[in-house]
């Protein structure tokens, strides 16, 4: 693991040098302030790459929506689900949940800061339903208020990650002040998928919510953008990955037990679809510098 430099004054930015290959990364992690940590899927993640040549990754799904704010060259994201469809957007992109892997390629530089943002944390964040972006990867610019427009430019022109995190906390909480929260049952809902390890039945939680599991669907669709079911999936399989992420042995039967699968079938299933390669063969794909701080 690179080495860790920490600086003195509280919550500063940790950071991180490493080479991944021909890829040499500077990172700073920092955690959001915390009022927005709530809204925020773990830290702040500013990088630098630089690699002699076309680099490209395979990013998994998560249980939530990424932010990428970018200051260097975009990069270019094929989605899976349509390999022939490219997108690549100067200033940065937001992506909502999605079931499918993307891989995302750049020449050989690439600078920016990355924002993992809980599915309701969009929701509030963006005011758009969350179908909306499902599976979608969409310009930064086109979700953020007018005043927020130059928030890439502001970004960049700041030297110090310090005042660059402390710039987007302000910038997060003022889009997330006048967002007018409707999202109280679906929020502790998701918490609900989340504690149980999305291993809770959709029947089970729309007894506990009070509705029909058509109105606990419709619910989902708009606050985080995919349904229930397809969140707990998701949530499960994001639990198994970071178990590999962070050393994590066990015979893929075992694993399957421990995690909530059915049986060693139905974990192969899921991770085939959700990463587009056998389980053995994403053990390699999880230990790099990027894949541990995401």
């Amino acid at each position: 693991m690179p080495g860790d430099h920490l600086r003195a004054r509280p919550n500063s930015a940790r950071l991180l040098h490493g080479q991944i290959g021909d890829s040499y990364w500077d990172i700073a992690v920092r955690s959001p302030a915390a009022r927005l940590q709530p809204y925020v899927h773990g830290d702040y993640v500013g990088y630098t790459e630089w690699s002699g040549t076309t680099n490209r990754r395979r990013e998994f799904p998560g249980p939530f929506a990424v932010m990428v704010i970018e200051f260097g060259p975009p990069i270019r994201i094929f989605q899976a689900a349509d390999r022939g469809r490219c997108s690549s957007h100067r200033g940065g992109f937001v992506g909502g949940l999605s079931d499918a892997f993307a891989l995302c390629e750049h020449d050989g530089f690439q600078q920016g800061i990355q924002v993992n943002l809980t599915a309701i944390g969009a929701r509030l964040l963006y005011g758009i339903p969350m179908s909306e972006l499902s599976g979608r990867i969409v310009a930064l610019r086109d979700v953020l208020p007018a005043r927020h427009q130059t928030l890439g430019e502001r970004l960049q022109d700041v030297a110090d990650w310090d005042e660059r995190f402390d710039l987007l906390d302000g910038a997060l909480a003022d889009c997330l002040t006048e967002a007018r929260d409707r999202t109280r049952v679906v929020s502790w809902a998701v918490r609900r998928i989340e504690e149980t390890g999305g291993v809770l039945e959709l029947r089970g939680l729309a007894r506990e919510l009070g509705y029909s599991q058509k109105h606990v669907i419709t619910l989902f669709r708009d606050h985080v953008g995919i349904p229930p079911k397809l969140l707990a999936r998701i949530v499960r399989f994001n639990r198994l990955i970071q178990h590999l992420r962070h050393g994590g042995q066990g015979m893929w039967t075992d694993l399957a037990l421990e995690f909530g699968y059915y049986d060693q079938a139905h974990l192969v299933r899921d991770v085939r679809q959700f990463t587009g390669v056998t389980p053995t063969k994403v053990r390699p794909l999880v230990t790099d510098l990027y894949g541990l701080l995401s």
